[in-house]
């Protein structure tokens, strides 16, 4: 109560907050009448102002307002567009290293130049991430004229360009690209040999745009990068026969946990069926023997009792395409992990694909943790606000909008079932679009875009629909949504970055109608005549009640929901949103309270009626913030599971880069081989143990294997004060004489290449190997509960114990292949980098877009100027033989033939 009239009088602690920066505004605003008298040249030349002053001894905070006020006259004079006074409030939030949440429409993309600008002054780099390539393409043109009127360079990382291109482009002052880029690029570095060959910089700052979206909604998704296993794909057809057979009785399946298992009837049948068809070592299926069977077993249920045809995946040209849960997109290219992907592949009867194997990986988490700023922007951050602070330490700030928010969000309106939902929801959609208002239509998936659109051409009414299947078109839809009368119904947030305008898009219908027509006068006149049309369709959409958003059921998470509301009611338009929901609803269904929902609606809702109230509404946000609540632990668990990773990874990488940089390997490997003779002989002669319970011959066999000598150990025993540190101290003599004697045989420079070889490539090959037993670990160690134990304490207690016989293995390897290896005239090459395929995978939904598509669904708007971007290449460029592709063409780029799929799925398939 006193919390709230102190709220009240003083105003939230954020609205506080933002009122404080208001003086830095009005600073900004009164350099703003200088800055506009200075010519072109002058403007340009405060850059190099600036960075004197930087080098001087001035911090970036003294020079914000006056950068500030150079960025907005640069804006005005390169895009014609000014900043508002709210939008430098989101300039100074961000380069404070805060997040900036800014709704819909107010100019995210704009306001990020402002910090951009100003912290790549120091010239360290400023990284701006985007969720896809299409808006790194487009705000890197579109922005970068900003930039390079100041004098800047802007570079862009998008796939398919070389390493000399990506190297080019961080060493850009401003680098614009998608967090998978970022985060592969950051992989690839730590397995290259070369320090030359490494693309990226020290990291400096970085803003990322659809910050909840990468950090929270893709959190649960590592970054992997994997090399091809062996070919199992018999037994990936024989356990799905046997799962094919079982029926509801024999498992439990929660839906709720994403989780299936067998119960004790059905582990009998599978026992039976699986020794049938000769899978099955011994009688119990749970006999170590029978791990991987197992594995099988679980990921082909999963595959026929969770994953369904045209809700999780669709079946196209013989492969089967992965749905994203979110936008309902197809993920040409994507891939479940751990097996999962071929147990659906089995399942359909299509051509089994192999699995990889882990070659690196980190989460987005501990990625964006390594840069020293980091700061962010989107139009939903609120509701994660607490997930933001405790693992990013991140603030988020709500900055106000520039006019008042006129859109009207009523109250959701409840049905007992589908059916009568559905009925209502077309009766809603005919009536709104019959009287001039576009009609937005949010669904959840391509199932229920499709059932809508059936109710919808029973009662006549034109439509769009824009999902999975058809998300070519996805720019141009979403585009034109604004128009008098239009209905188009998206999956989720199908679209995300495209602005829908009321009375439609000039730039996208100069595209569609006028591509065809020459410059010239008739094409001017074609375009004004466009202009004309739209803005009196839009003066008829404002009247009408302006773009009406109708949710065909609550997500998840109330974020999601808050985006598809937000694409309504842009910079003072007004707007209607509505969200219709049922009892079948998964939501509902899941995760709603049963009792209070089913009998009450049950018992006095009739067929078709629909009930709507506040008290609902605070129902229905209860569930979803339980959901949210579970979804945070399952990221929160991942980071504590990857922190144990990550701090191995950051060691094994420094080792990697501490060897390519060193010019004086000798002492490393010294270390090692003398470690390596300390472990053998005291495994041999332990400590407090007399000559003639050590094992000689043993030793002797050790040394032969291990070291490449043959010692006279015999004749050492008989010495009267031999003991473990003598034979130490004689046999470390005996291995640096064979090794001294093996580098005197070649140039100093050659020797020390062939240590640097030996040292990462068993680097890399043991490295590779822990991570597989880790990721083996970490399926298990969750039974430790039962025994009463914390599973993250015994995986921390494990993984350090492996980390341990990793680095011993490590040493034991190099010293073995240095002392048996014969050195012939050439001087020894680096191998090159090892053949993988990139994911990005969701723990929980498999998807896979280590190559985001959506960059072949927008389209350039026509006022930017061309980018110079290495393009995919093509066969004409090639060559028309595929077998000279090979090694010309990245593993994920499109694959030159045109066949839209990536060229590791196409002529570079392995």
């Amino acid at each position: 109560m006193l919390g709230a009239v102190a709220k009240a009088i003083f105003g939230s602690s954020n609205e506080r907050y933002v009122k404080s920066l208001q003086s830095t505004v009005n600073r900004i605003n009164g350099f703003e009448a200088n800055i506009s008298a200075l010519s072109d040249e002058d403007l340009a030349n405060q850059t190099i102002l600036f960075r004197e002053r930087l080098a001087n001894g001035e911090s970036l905070d003294s020079l914000l307002p006056e950068a500030f006020a150079t960025v907005r006259e640069a804006a005005k004079r390169t895009l014609g567009q000014r900043h508002y006074d709210v939008q430098m409030i989101g300039g100074i939030v961000l380069h404070r290293g805060e997040i900036a949440e800014m709704r819909t429409g107010e100019g995210k993309t704009l306001v990020a130049t402002l910090a951009t600008y100003l912290n790549a002054l120091p010239g360290q780099g400023v990284h701006v991430v985007t969720v896809n390539d299409y808006l790194a393409s487009r705000d890197a043109e579109w922005m970068g004229r900003v930039y390079r009127f100041l004098g800047l360079t802007v570079g862009v990382i998008i796939p398919n360009l070389t390493d000399q291109q990506r190297r080019d482009a961080y060493a850009a002052d401003i680098t614009y690209g998608t967090n998978n880029e970022f985060g592969f690029d950051y992989l690839r570095d730590n397995m290259k040999y070369e320090r030359e060959s490494m693309v990226q910089r020290p990291f400096n700052f970085a803003i990322v745009d659809e910050v909840d979206s990468i950090l929270i909604d893709e959190a649960r998704t590592p970054l992997i990068i994997s090399g091809p296993t062996d070919d199992k794909s018999e037994l990936y057809k024989q356990v799905d026969a046997v799962v094919k057979q079982f029926v509801p009785d024999d498992y439990e399946l929660d839906e709720k946990q994403k989780t299936i298992i067998l119960t004790e009837d059905g582990t009998e049948k599978a026992e039976r069926m699986l020794e049938a068809a000769g899978l099955l070592q011994g009688d119990n299926l749970y006999d170590f023997e029978n791990t991987q069977v197992v594995h099988h077993l679980n990921q082909s249920l999963r595959a026929n009792a969770m994953f369904k045809l045209d809700t999780d995946y669709i079946v196209k040209d013989g492969k089967i395409v992965i749905i994203d849960e979110f936008t309902g997109r197809m993920m040409d290219g994507r891939r479940w992990s751990d097996g999962l992907h071929q147990a659906v592949e089995a399942k359909e009867g299509v051509n089994i694909e192999p699995e990889n194997q882990t070659l690196a990986s980190i989460t987005f988490q501990n990625y964006f943790r390594m840069y020293p700023k980091l700061a962010g922007m989107t139009g939903t951050a609120a509701t994660e606000a607490g997930e933001f602070h405790d693992i990013y330490k991140l603030n988020v700030v709500t900055i106000p909008t520039n006019l008042p928010v006129k859109r009207v969000d009523e109250d959701d309106q409840f049905y007992k079932n589908i059916k009568d939902k559905f009925s209502a929801i077309a009766k809603s959609i005919e009536e709104h679009s019959g009287r001039g208002q576009p009609v937005l239509v949010g669904t959840v998936s391509i199932e229920k875009s499709e059932l809508l659109s059936q109710y919808l051409r029973q009662l006549n009414v034109p439509h769009n629909v824009l999902n999975a299947r058809f998300h070519e078109q996805e720019a141009h839809i979403v585009a034109q949504a604004g128009q008098p009368g239009a209905v188009t119904i998206a999956t989720n947030m199908a679209g995300r970055g495209t602005d829908i305008q009321l009375g439609g898009n000039v730039e996208f219908r100069v595209e569609d109608e006028l591509s065809h027509m020459p410059e010239g006068p008739d094409r001017d006149a074609a375009i004004a005549r466009i202009k004309r049309e739209v803005e009196e369709s839009k003066r008829k959409v404002i009247e009408a009640g302006g773009l009406f958003v109708l949710g065909t059921e609550r997500h998840e998470s109330r974020r999601i929901d808050n985006q598809l509301r937000g694409r309504s009611g842009r910079q003072g338009d007004p707007g209607l949103s509505r969200f219709y929901l049922s009892l079948d609803d998964d939501l509902l269904r899941i995760f709603g309270p049963d009792t209070m929902f089913s009998k009450m609606m049950n018992a006095n809702l009739a067929d078709g009626e629909a009930i709507g109230s506040r008290w609902l509404n605070k129902a229905i946000e209860t569930a979803q913030k339980k959901v949210e609540a579970r979804n945070y632990d399952i990221r929160k668990q991942l980071l504590e599971y990857d922190d144990v990773m990550n701090d191995q990874r950051k060691v094994i990488y420094e080792q990697r880069t501490d060897i390519m940089d060193s010019d004086m390997l000798e002492d490393v490997v010294e270390d090692m081989r003398h470690e390596t003779v300390n472990a053998l002989v005291g495994e041999a002669c332990p400590p407090h143990t007399y000559p003639e319970q050590w094992n000689i011959q043993g030793l002797k066999d050790r040394a032969r294997d291990t070291l490449a000598v043959e010692i006279p150990i015999e004749d050492w025993i008989q010495e009267q004060a031999v003991d473990p540190e003598m034979i130490e101290e004689r046999l470390r003599t005996m291995t640096d004489e064979v090794m001294a004697a093996k580098a005197a045989e070649l140039e100093p420079s050659t020797w020390m290449q062939v240590e640097k070889s030996v040292l990462l490539q068993s680097l890399d090959h043991h490295w590779k190997e822990h991570l597989s037993t880790l990721d083996a670990l970490r399926q298990v160690v969750h039974l430790r509960a039962y025994a009463q134990k914390t599973p993250i304490n015994e995986y921390k207690q494990e993984a350090f114990a492996l980390f341990e016989r990793m680095l011993e293995a490590i040493r034991e390897d190099v010293t073995r292949v240095l002392g048996h290896a014969q050195f012939m005239a050439a001087p020894p090459q680096l191998p090159p980098m090892p053949e993988f395929v990139t994911t990005h995978i969701d723990p929980l939904t498999g998807d896979d877009n280590s190559w985001d598509q959506d960059a072949a669904s927008g389209l350039m708007t026509s006022t930017l100027p061309p980018l110079q971007i290495a393009q995919p290449l093509m066969a004409a460029e090639l060559g028309d033989d595929p077998a000279q592709w090979e090694g010309r063409v990245s593993r994920n780029a499109p694959c030159p033939c045109g066949s839209g799929n990536k060229y590791k799925h196409c002529h570079g398939a392995l």
